[in-house]
């Protein structure tokens, strides 16, 4: 009788899942838009575990994770926004085309996104976006600090330092900043009011924030590398590098690690938890420039003194291709659509395609009033925006932002109240710093024996 009312429920059970199934290949979520989904591409191995809770637990894991494949693949139907881009007719070349005339004929709020601002008297500038795309931060190298909400080109607050700055980064929101200066590392918050004065972090070089993880990580001319959790204060991990001033840095949005770039051509890939460096790759023939990662998490692009501009296999460690630049790109980033971007002096060079497969031609150029220092996309919008000795430009970049936004995640057009419990959702959801591996897969696997 107890094995017949087994069975029944098994059967109801299965109908259900196979009528759910069902229902969102009905509606659009087709099979291949699961697979596109689905996180673990190989079930989990129960074979040779003997505890029954442990076993039921990740069985009830893999259906949830089966279950949210399912679902995102269904909500394909709400994605209703396409991806842009430009495309040249006959003998045209659309590296040839110049802002104005791409101005021009783009919609008028994508075309009030290209301006430059001509500021050459404190430059060169570092430029940084908020992770919602809203707010722009620019850092003058002697000391002119300001934020902007870029889209309706309200000034949000400006002043100057009165010493030398070396580079800004966004915290978790626009509400606060942080600015690597002379001697300390200064925090200040969106009405340039200073919050704190980092006298632990001795003249940095460069900065780059884990969102997740709410830890600012700062690179320093003594060639040490500092974690510094912002939700507590505390200082989390310090380490001694030992190759130098360390002048580049980039973090892995798939785990966590950061790159850092040497002046031995070496890029080091380290985690706090561990005080020497995970991996070590030999990449160029001179010092490292830049470093840039992928969305995915998937390739690494870094630029040397070589002027050779080369993409790796961050899960082989090994070279896929490489461009030869004019000069030295001092400056790379990849946007949400995988488009490539470099800083080659005067000149601003797009690749689109750059990362699968070696494109023969630039997807765009343009040329600056003066030499490049820094470069980053605008999430959310076809949108660069560049820092140089004379100023600051955003260019408009066809296919470059991602047209759907999760606005649980990041809204671009949050309101007050929704970026407060925004904050305190993100802190709730804290990972903490132990938990940063190289495989990020491994907090879910199971210690066989």
């Amino acid at each position: 009788m107890y094995s017949e009312e087994a069975e029944e429920k098994k059967e109801r059970i299965q109908a259900r899942e196979k009528e759910q199934e069902d229902l969102a290949m009905s509606l659009g979520g087709t099979r291949d838009l699961v697979e596109k989904y689905r996180r673990e591409k190989h079930r989990a191995r129960l074979k040779g575990i003997g505890d029954r809770r442990l076993k039921r637990h990740l069985r009830k894991g893999e259906k949830e994770r089966e279950q949210a494949s399912r679902t995102a693949a269904r909500m394909e139907l709400l994605r209703q926004e396409v991806v842009g881009g430009l495309e040249a007719e006959g003998m045209e070349q659309t590296r040839r085309f110049r802002q104005e005339e791409i101005a021009a004929a783009v919609p008028v709020a994508t075309a009030a996104q290209y301006f430059n601002l001509c500021l050459d008297t404190f430059g060169p500038y570092s430029v940084d976006y908020s992770r919602n795309g809203r707010c722009l931060l620019l850092g003058g190298r002697k000391g002119h600090v300001a934020v902007v909400d870029w889209r309706s080109k309200k000034l949000t607050c400006e002043f100057h330092v009165h010493e030398t700055l070396r580079d800004v980064q966004f915290l978790h929101n626009e509400m606060m900043f942080a600015a690597a200066q002379k001697r300390y590392l200064h925090v200040y918050d969106s009405t340039g009011m200073e919050l704190h004065c980092l006298k632990q972090h001795l003249l940095i070089n460069s900065l780059c924030f884990l969102p997740y993880h709410f830890l600012l990580v700062s690179a320093s001319e003594r060639g040490s590398l500092h974690y510094l959790d912002t939700s507590t204060g505390q200082l989390v991990a310090e380490h001694k590098v030992r190759l130098g001033p360390l002048r580049c840095i980039a973090q892995n949005p798939h785990n966590a690690a950061v790159h850092l770039g040497h002046v031995n051509g070496t890029v080091s890939l380290w985690t706090p938890n561990i005080k020497t460096a995970q991996v070590k790759m030999l990449c160029h023939r001179g010092p490292v420039m830049s470093v840039a990662i992928d969305k995915e998490g998937w390739s690494m692009v870094t630029a040397g003194m070589d002027a050779l501009v080369k993409v790796w296999d961050v899960r082989t460690f090994k070279p896929l291709h490489s461009y030869r630049s004019p000069r030295p790109a001092l400056a790379l980033d990849v946007s949400q659509r995988g488009l490539l971007a470099a800083s080659c002096g005067r000149l601003v060079q797009v690749w689109r395609g750059g990362l699968r497969g070696r494109s023969e031609a630039p997807y765009l150029q343009h040329s600056l009033s003066g030499d490049g220092s820094s470069l980053q996309f605008v999430p959310f919008e076809d949108c660069l925006g560049v820092g140089h000795s004379s100023g600051v430009s955003s260019l408009i970049v066809p296919g470059a932002g991602e047209p759907n936004f999760d606005a649980l995640e990041l809204n671009p057009f949050e309101s007050k109240k929704q970026r407060r419990e925004g904050e305190v959702k993100q802190l709730l959801e804290k990972i903490p710093a132990e938990l940063i591996t190289l495989d990020a897969d491994d907090i879910s696997k199971v210690e066989q024996g």
